[in-house]
């Protein structure tokens, strides 16, 4: 339990960023970095504020319903008739530069980390591939950075965690030298499992985006419905969408995305209000969920961190990431800037932390403390370094880019 004097800190902090945010938005500094640095400094690494015996699965919890509003609430805001024309530049760094990047991330671990199996290599890079949108947020919102650009880079962050995870897992299956405690740590059937991750997940936001947006309207004509209450319907539709994939086989993440896509391109009534709703609903749970980090994850990480894992989170975010990007976006017609951006804004956040937390739960994996170390490295790495390029490099495009088309 945190002390009252801890709480008051967090809120303090919290209301000064409410009153500032405009500001703030307009620097280099961002929500994540913020709440972050704030966690290392409360947490075991500066004034041991917060108690050790959080639970990872409180932790795990409070990053996947974040990760599930940001999805379903991005997703509902991007036009398909804005995406129509521009579909080949994510699907290209979803089916090919993906692909690539875990490849090439597994011959790099192994290569900088000798010592260590293939099978281990393979899931770092298997972790660290997706991309995270609650760290994007800052290239989603800017006005400068033209639509195809920021839709790719959200649909990218939108699908790739649930297309890693079967690999995710495979790399885990392959790496554990034996099973922890929880039942249903392995699929009995892998490629069914990956298959049904990739399609039933789709299927499921595609129905139950396009039955509540139907719903919604149908309240809205007939006036037995008010505004406030769309907000809770929204929450609700998010969750239903995540949790209706997960009980049919089907990837929860990318049902909220596909979810929330079909929803907002569906809903014909206004909504406006509920998208600022789940824009702020999404800010507390980002503020959350990174001060955790900072508290609890970053000092344990930052215990185990070698040169190795150090230079694998440098790797990971540069030649991994913007190599594959660049060969898999050749003959697309984007400008050399546009390729570079659309590969260095890449951050890791949220998807591989959920990603360190399942793996260490469900599996004993040797070198685990070196995979903790890694990710915690990539994300703070991200958090710092994509959060003060975000605002300059977008703002670029006002001089290096075509308008937004």
């Amino acid at each position: 339990m945190l002390s009252p004097a801890t709480i008051l800190i967090v809120l303090a902090f919290a209301a000064a960023y409410a009153l500032l945010s405009r500001r703030i938005e307009a620097s280099i500094v961002t929500l994540p970095m913020i709440f972050t640095a704030l966690g290392l400094a409360i947490g075991s690494a500066g004034l041991d504020m917060v108690p050790e015996q959080i639970d990872q699965d409180a932790i795990h919890l409070i990053a996947e319903i974040t990760l599930i509003l940001l999805l379903f609430s991005d997703a509902s805001g991007v036009r398909r008739q804005d995406l129509a024309g521009n579909a080949a530049i994510p699907a290209r760094m979803l089916l090919i530069g993906m692909g690539m990047a875990i490849v090439l991330g597994t011959l790099v671990a192994r290569w900088v980390s000798p010592d260590q199996p293939w099978t281990l290599a393979l899931l770092v890079a298997a972790i660290l591939t997706p991309t995270d949108a609650a760290l994007g947020q800052g290239v989603l919102t800017n006005s400068k950075v033209p639509k195809r650009i920021g839709q790719s880079i959200n649909v990218e962050s939108g699908l790739n965690d649930g297309l890693a995870l079967p690999v995710v897992l495979v790399a885990a299956i392959l790496a554990a030298d034996g099973m922890a405690s929880h039942a249903g740590a392995v699929p009995d059937n892998i490629a069914l499992f990956a298959l049904g991750q990739v399609t039933l997940g789709p299927l499921a936001g595609l129905v139950i985006g396009f039955g509540a947006a139907k719903l919604l309207d149908l309240a809205v004509d007939r006036n037995a419905t008010t505004t406030v209450a769309q907000g809770l319907y929204f929450l609700a539709v998010a969750f239903f969408s995540f949790f209706a994939a997960e009980a049919v086989g089907g990837n929860g993440f990318i049902a909220a995305f596909v979810g929330g896509f079909v929803f907002g391109n569906t809903l014909r009534a206004p909504s406006l209000f509920i998208r600022e709703f789940m824009e702020g609903e999404g800010q507390l749970l980002t503020l959350l969920t990174f001060l955790i980090f900072g508290a609890v994850l970053a000092p344990v990480g930052l215990e185990h961190a070698t040169w190795q894992t150090a230079t694998l989170s440098v790797l990971f975010l540069t030649v991994v990431r913007m190599l594959p990007i660049w060969l898999c976006l050749a003959g697309t017609g984007l400008s050399t800037y546009e390729k570079l951006f659309l590969g260095w804004f890449g951050p890791r956040g949220l998807a591989s932390i959920l990603f360190a937390l399942l793996v260490l739960e469900r599996f004993d994996i040797p070198g685990g403390e070196e995979l903790v170390a890694c990710v915690v490295l990539t994300v703070l790495m991200s958090i710092v370094l994509h959060g003060l390029t975000a605002t300059p490099l977008s703002n670029r495009f006002a001089r290096t880019a075509a308008p937004a088309r």
